[in-house]
């Protein structure tokens, strides 16, 4: 902590999803007063407890990007964590599917992609490799991800949370931040509201963990520099449809991405059901309403049907939904994980974390000692 000040707390952290408490346990072992504040009853209630919980290998990201870099440094990092904490995983593999011969070059290209992230385990397989790992898949070529897996992601968050907890860090629930403002040199006040009352508390450091909230919570402190802006939110919502029967699968099944999707993919929990999704519906709120009409799923059957022509009809049962905390609009280039500090802002102390969707949740450990360095 900063030498001259008396402050309240070091560093308050907004949102307990799986980012948030991977930065908060991994400031307060190294020795930071932390504070988490989330405006929910319990962790990760939002986009880290709604989606398809899969540890990804590092595939399909821009080279440089921090999205490649942390992913493929996260997964790492998270199957140790997950031994070290006895979080359950699987690491089960994924077939990435080409259910035509003209996809066969984007295979091409998405391997090239991972190749140069620093993932060195892929191989390349026939229709017939494919079919012996998978009997029902129907594919002309494919790609296996061996370090590809699945994972418990509230047994994850708990773990966090117990990681945070043992080195003194501290969580209030149902508190919502309702102001920021810098007060002087390295000194903020925070507002917070719970159960209708408001009180403030002063810190050095801020990071902004929301998620969906995150833009919100963003645009509460005035930036020093006049030029920045913060990343603005565009929602873009995912159905998820079960399989009711007895899932014949041990592998992940993606088709080939969209630009900004990485198609209607085939999940597994870690109990061995399916699941399919998400689909990507862009909205304008934080909607979760499941709309389940007979279109949606005739668009999600034919596109599983593609690489396994044997879904039984009326298989589908809705799921859930999730809605990814994207910074660009429809039709907008992807855009990167956006972590802003000082160099961005020009607020020593604040780091902003926009747009953190897939890979979010696997980077999530690579995340925490991104923002670790920053601060420190």
């Amino acid at each position: 902590m900063p030498s001259g000040m008396e402050l309240e707390i070091e560093t308050i952290v907004v949102g307990a999803g799986a980012v948030g408490l991977a930065i908060a346990a991994e400031l307060a072992n190294l020795g930071h007063d932390v504070l988490v504040i989330e405006r929910y009853g319990a962790f990760g209630t939002e986009t880290s407890s709604r989606n398809s919980e899969v540890i990804h290998a590092g595939l399909y990201y821009p080279q440089g990007s921090l999205r490649a870099k942390l992913c493929v440094e996260g997964r790492k990092r998270l199957y140790a964590f997950a031994e070290d904490y006895h979080v359950p995983v699987n690491r089960c593999g994924k077939l990435l599917v080409a259910t035509n011969e003209a996809e066969i070059d984007q295979l091409a290209i998405i391997e090239g992609k991972a190749i140069r992230n620093g993932v060195d385990d892929l191989q390349r397989l026939t229709a017939e490799e494919a079919r012996r790992l998978e009997p029902q898949i129907r594919c002309v070529a494919a790609t296996l991800s061996p370090s590809t897996g699945i994972m418990d992601s509230h047994r994850l968050m708990a773990a966090f949370e117990t990681r945070l907890l043992e080195a003194g860090g501290q969580i209030v629930f149902n508190s919502e931040v309702t102001g920021i403002a810098a007060v002087s040199k390295g000194e903020f006040r925070v507002s917070i509201t719970s159960g209708g009352e408001v009180t403030s508390l002063t810190c050095a450091n801020v990071v902004n963990a929301a998620g969906l909230g995150a833009s919100k919570i963003g645009r509460m402190l005035a930036a020093a520099k006049p030029d920045y802006a913060v990343p603005g939110l565009y929602p873009a919502k995912g159905h998820y449809f079960a399989l009711q029967s007895r899932s014949p699968f041990k592998h992940l099944v993606y088709p080939m991405p969209s630009p900004d999707a990485l198609g209607i993919h085939l999940t597994l929990d870690m109990s061995g059901a399916a699941k399919f999704g998400p689909d990507i519906h862009w909205q304008d709120d934080i909607d979760y309403t499941f709309v389940d009409t007979d279109a949606r799923r005739e668009v999600f059957a034919r596109e599983i049907r593609r690489y396994w022509p044997a879904l039984p009809e009326g298989a589908l049962i809705p799921a859930y939904t999730g809605i990814r905390p994207k910074i660009y609009p429809q039709g907008a280039a992807p855009a990167d994980f956006a972590i802003h500090g000082e160099q961005e802002h020009g607020v020593r102390g604040f780091i902003g974390l926009y747009g953190i969707e897939s890979p979010g949740l696997t980077a999530s450990l690579a995340i925490a000692g991104y923002v670790a360095a920053l601060l420190n």
